[in-house]
C-alpha cells in the first residue's frame, strides 16, 4: 500500500472532510477555526460560492488550454482584470503554478534583462523550495540543507528585524541599509547586481513587517545603481495586509512583483508582473510551462478578485487585522513568554522567548498544538520556529476573531502557566 512521504511533517492531526468559510470540518464532524488559510491561500475562505461556481462552469468548458499553444478567455480576462490592480507601470504578466516558479521566473528575467549575474536577498526571507528559490531562502536552513552545492550569485543582507537585534526600528533600519552598502563594496559590486528581492513582510521568517524608511532606502539604491527591485507579494498580496499590496504600506514602487497564494482562493496559480519594456529585455522563449495560466485557475482568480472587491475584503482585512493584533497583544501582556506580537492586516505573529530572551520553540509548538486540540488551527514560523502565526481568510468577521482570541488566550495561559 502506498503512503505519503515520511518527510512531510503535519502541523495538525486534522483530517478534513470539508471546508466552509473560515471553518474546516474533520471526518468526525468537529469544526475548526482555520487561522492558517492554507498558508494564506484561501483568501475568500473555503469554498466561497462565487469562486466555486466560476470553477464549476469553467470545468465544463475547458480544463486545460496550454497557453503557449492556444489562448483562452479566462487567461485574457484575468490579465485585463489584474491590469486594474497592479502597481503603476507593471503591465505585462507571466503565469506559472507556484510561488517558487514565480521567483525563478523573476530571477531569470532580472539576470537576462540586466545582463548581471548576482542577486541580493534578505536575511530571514522565504522564496521557495526549488533549487534557485531555496538558495534565495534564508528563513531556515531546513529549506536548503542537504541539497548543495546551491546556486551561485546569491548574497544576503540584513532585514530590519528590530526585536531580533534588540534595537528600536530606526536603529535596525539604519544598520540594515548600511550593511547593504557594505555588501555592494565587499561582496557584489552594484554593476554585477541584477536585483534585490524583498518581502514587504517576512513570512516564514517570522511575520516581520518592513518599514517606509527601509523600503525607500532599497528603492533609492536600486535606482542609483540600475538594480531591479523585486517585491515578493506571494503571501502579502491581494488584500492580506489590509491594503491591496503589502508594499502599499511603505510608498514604494517595484520593478517586478511576484504573485501567488491568495490570487485564486486555493487553485494553483502564480505569476510575475513587470513593465512591457522590462519583459522585452529578456530572451524570447525564456518563459513558458505546461500548466501556467490554467483555465480553471484563471476563472477562480477572476472570481476571487470580484469577491475581494464586492465584499470589501481589503478593508475587512485592515479592520479585523487591527482587532486581531490588539487582542493578541493584550494576551501577550499577561505573560513574559511572548516577547513580541507584530504584523500587518491579517498577518499576526506572536514570538515566544525564554526568560533570558532566547527563542523558545518548545513553548510555541506546545501552544500551536494545544490550540489545534481546542479547535483553532495555527502554524509556527521563524528561523527558530518560535513564532505562532495567525493568517485567517480575508472574510473573517469580528465574532470569529473574538472566538480565536478567546481560545488563544486560554491556550497561552495553559502552556505558560500565566
Amino acid at each position: 500500500m502506498a503512503q505519503l512521504s515520511p518527510l512531510l511533517k503535519q502541523a495538525t492531526p486534522v483530517v478534513v472532510d470539508h471546508g466552509e468559510g473560515v471553518y474546516l470540518y474533520d471526518v468526525d464532524g468537529k469544526r475548526h477555526l482555520d487561522f492558517t488559510a492554507g498558508i494564506g491561500v484561501t483568501s475568500t475562505g473555503h469554498c466561497h460560492p462565487h469562486v466555486v461556481r466560476a470553477a464549476q462552469e469553467q470545468i465544463g468548458k475547458l480544463v486545460h488550454g496550454q497557453y503557449t499553444t492556444v489562448m483562452h478567455q479566462p487567461l485574457l480576462e484575468l490579465t485585463k482584470r489584474l491590469g486594474d490592480v497592479l502597481p503603476s507601470g507593471l503591465d505585462s504578466l507571466f503565469y506559472a503554478n507556484s510561488g517558487s516558479e514565480a521567483v525563478e521566473a523573476a530571477l531569470r528575467l532580472a539576470r537576462q534583462a540586466t545582463k548581471r549575474p548576482n542577486v541580493v536577498v534578505m536575511q530571514g526571507g522565504f522564496h521557495g523550495r526549488t533549487v534557485a528559490a531555496a538558495t534565495m531562502t534564508t528563513s531556515g536552513t531546513r529549506f536548503s540543507a542537504g541539497i548543495g552545492p546551491l546556486m551561485a550569485g546569491v548574497h544576503v543582507t540584513p532585514f530590519p528585524y528590530a526585536y531580533h537585534y534588540g534595537w528600536d526600528e530606526q536603529t535596525a533600519t539604519k544598520f540594515a541599509l548600511r550593511e547593504l552598502d557594505y555588501l555592494f563594496q565587499t561582496v557584489s559590486a552594484p554593476n554585477e547586481t541584477a536585483a534585490i528581492f524583498v518581502e514587504p513582510v517576512l513570512g516564514e521568517g517570522g511575520y516581520v513587517p518592513a518599514n517606509t524608511e527601509f523600503m525607500a532606502g532599497l528603492r533609492e539604491r536600486a535606482d542609483r545603481h540600475g538594480i531591479l527591485l523585486v517585491l515578493d507579494e506571494i503571501q502579502t498580496g491581494f488584500g492580506r495586509t489590509g491594503k491591496f499590496w503589502g508594499h502599499d504600506h511603505f510608498d514604494v514602487s517595484p520593478d517586478i512583483v511576484l504573485i501567488a497564494k491568495g490570487l485564486a482562493s486555493g487553485f494553483p496559480l502564480s505569476g510575475i508582473a513587470a513593465s512591457q519594456e522590462l519583459m522585452a529585455k529578456a530572451l524570447p522563449g525564456s518563459q513558458g510551462g505546461t500548466y501556467g495560466g490554467n483555465a480553471v485557475s484563471c476563472a477562480a482568480a477572476i472570481a476571487t478578485l470580484e469577491v475581494i472587491q464586492q465584499e470589501n475584503l481589503v478593508e475587512n482585512a485592515a479592520e479585523r487585522g487591527r482587532q486581531l493584533l490588539e487582542g493578541a497583544r493584550v494576551i501577550a501582556d499577561k505573560t513574559p513568554a511572548i516577547g513580541e506580537v507584530r504584523g500587518l492586516g491579517l498577518l499576526v505573529g506572536s514570538e515566544f522567548t525564554t526568560a533570558d530572551g532566547e527563542p523558545d520553540a518548545a513553548t510555541a509548538a506546545a501552544a500551536q498544538q494545544t490550540a489545534a486540540k481546542n479547535g483553532l488551527l495555527l502554524l509556527t514560523c521563524g528561523p527558530y520556529m518560535n513564532v505562532v502565526r495567525m493568517v485567517p481568510p480575508l472574510i473573517v468577521n469580528a465574532e470569529q476573531v473574538d472566538d480565536a482570541l478567546r481560545i488563544w488566550g486560554d491556550v497561552v495561559a495553559s502552556v505558560t502557566g500565566s
